[in-house]
């Protein structure tokens, strides 16, 4: 995707073949700076602290917090805590594991001399896979934004155009690049249909006002910000033809686990009659879970992302400014389950299909 007309992607190999850049996705969208990881604190700093977020970003950086591992240490002992320290990191969202797995499936046969080789070119396979994975998702699902536009009778934007409601950031900032609930989006902007979004806010972090809208507005897709509880009117008032998120773990039965306040935007849907769509790339399926409600960890992150809010002050600077009264406690969890009755279709990079196991399980021979 560009930025200011410069194409990037999320995460990159620096200049000298070895490190690793990132951009730092807390100092959106005010600043816009790239970071230069060096070693595995740094990537597991990167993932826990979220300067990346998004699976399968998540999942890309650790992949290559393994390869920064292995060119520090190549001993069987170092690639044992270096998975160990990375799959601490963020419990939720599966492409971890699985980029780990994977990273540790490959590396673990092979000779010290041959891991640092393999371990990078691993690392930059998933990278690649995840973008032919993402775009695949924008070519799935495009046809449901046109259709929902045809449907309406192909309106102009000034006449209200096709309307989608968004939650979280499930973009390019996301992913490695294209995204997962914005790829269609793109791909139907790119492609001439009137595409507007409603972008949740997605308190506590506000990573749709943040990031969603900052991505929205470099790619020069027609967006507008709302605060989380405007959805359901929104929906009760035809302002919304169809929702897309994206999923950080997806049950084998079709349970989809988002962002916290996803599944408030389902009900809403589900009550109102508005198609509720995923946007699902196939390793953020865990295939060893039925029951998203029950077998889901569910992250509670600090307490000071619920009582505070970064903010650009007057005199340009980003600080921090507290919301709530001295010593008011806070729960902050971080994402919720939306069972698979709430949800319309899954958009994979292999086609759409319903949320169920057998669905899922004949779209991914083999896997379930």
């Amino acid at each position: 995707m560009n930025v200011d007309g410069t194409p990037f992607r999320t995460i990159w190999l620096a200049d000298d073949d070895w490190a690793v850049e990132i951009i730092d996705q807390t100092k959106l969208p005010h600043e816009f700076i790239t970071v230069r990881l060096e070693n595995l604190g740094d990537a597991c700093m990167a993932i826990r602290d979220m300067w990346v977020r998004g699976a399968p970003l998540i999942g890309a950086t650790a992949a290559y917090g393994m390869a920064l591992s292995v060119h520090a240490d190549s001993s069987d002992g170092a690639l044992e805590a270096a998975y160990k320290a990375l799959y601490a990191t963020r419990p939720t969202a599966v492409n971890l594991r699985w980029a780990l797995d994977e990273m540790k499936v490959l590396l673990a046969p092979l000779s010290a001399n041959e891991r640092k080789e393999a371990a990078y070119r691993r690392a930059a396979e998933i990278c690649d896979e995840d973008v032919e994975i993402c775009s695949s998702i924008g070519d799935n699902g495009k046809p449901l934004i046109e259709a929902a536009w045809e449907a309406k009778g192909k309106p102009s934007l000034a006449d209200g155009g096709v309307n989608v409601l968004t939650h979280c950031n499930a973009g390019w900032l996301a992913t490695v690049d294209w995204g997962t609930a914005l790829a269609p989006i793109y791909k139907a902007h790119d492609a001439g249909i009137p595409v507007h979004v409603w972008v949740d806010e997605t308190r506590p972090r506000n990573q749709g006002a943040s990031l969603t809208s900052w991505e929205l507005g470099k790619h020069g897709v027609p967006h507008t910000v709302i605060v989380d509880n405007v959805g359901g009117h929104l929906m009760q008032h035809g302002m919304v033809d169809l929702c897309i998120t994206g999923t950080d773990r997806t049950t084998a039965a079709g349970d989809v686990c988002n962002k916290i306040g996803t599944y408030l935007k389902a009900l809403a849907a589900h009550d109102n009659g508005v198609p509720f769509y995923v946007g699902l790339p196939g390793p953020t399926i865990d295939w060893t879970v039925d029951d998203g409600v029950a077998d889901i960890p569910i992250e509670e992150r600090g307490s000071t992302e619920v009582t505070e809010i970064m903010g650009r002050a007057p005199d340009g600077t980003v600080v921090p400014v507290q919301l709530t009264p001295d010593g008011a406690k806070a729960a902050n969890f971080a994402f919720d389950v939306t069972p698979a009755r709430l949800v319309t279709g899954l958009i994979t990079e292999r086609g759409v299909t319903e949320p169920s196991k057998p669905a899922l399980a004949a779209l991914y021979p083999g896997r379930a």
